[in-house]
């Protein structure tokens, strides 16, 4: 039986990757770096200090990692207070998921943008536990934030389903050994191999129902 259900954020409540994208292109432009044709699905998952590091060494931004971090980080909370943009149908199946399980959130966004999200979309209090990558050793597609939710669930992870979109967050919830399903986002697929690690692949949050993830096979 499932016992607990955690959420990614990214991708999956928020539709965050084309904004990461849009502040990330600006930021490199802006300090002298060149964005890469593959820079947006590489930076899926990274927790802060990797895609920090990652716009730093790789694309050739001329600042410290940690002020690209606080930079980048500063405009994305902007755009949120400014507009939300919900993945469709993504509050409703909070709101309905927490009816029959506790929620965990396992997300590679910083603490003040988890807390400004579930804020701006009234959905804090569905959720036992709240963790960024940026409080765990390794960022997704290691298993360290969906052990570290499970565990904060006092559930073990076999017993956990996991809702993700990336490629590394897949990765990661399957290598945590939490139950996959998968909402792939349109504009950002991820890897056909990550989607093979998945129970379940759904094509929108509308079609996540209690009876849909009751139904995921054990072991």
């Amino acid at each position: 039986m499932i016992e607990a259900v955690v959420f990614d954020l990214d991708g999956v409540i928020v539709d965050s990757e084309p904004v990461w994208e849009d502040v990330r292109r600006q930021v490199v432009a802006e300090h002298g770096g060149r964005w890469a044709p593959d820079a947006q699905q590489r930076l899926m998952g990274m927790s802060t200090s990797e895609w920090a590091g990652y716009l730093s060494t790789d694309l050739g931004v001329g600042l410290p990692p940690e002020t690209i971090a606080a930079l980048v980080i500063e405009r994305m909370v902007a755009r949120y207070r400014d507009h939300l943009p919900l993945m469709p149908g993504a509050v409703e199946a909070v709101e309905a998921v927490a009816t029959r399980w506790p929620l965990g959130l396992a997300s590679s966004s910083p603490p003040t943008l988890i807390d400004t999200v579930l804020a701006a979309a009234s959905l804090r209090r569905y959720f036992a536990a709240a963790t960024s990558t940026e409080q765990v050793a390794r960022g997704k597609p290691a298993p360290d934030i969906y052990l570290a939710v499970a565990d904060q669930l006092g559930c073990r992870p076999d017993l956990c389903a996991a809702v993700e979109d990336s490629t590394n967050g897949l990765r990661s919830a399957a290598a945590a050994g939490l139950r996959v399903i998968a909402v792939p986002h349109p504009r950002y697929p991820p890897d056909p191999s990550a989607l093979q690690v998945a129970r379940l692949v759904l094509t929108s949050l509308t079609e996540l129902t209690a009876d849909a993830i009751s139904a995921l096979a054990p072991g």
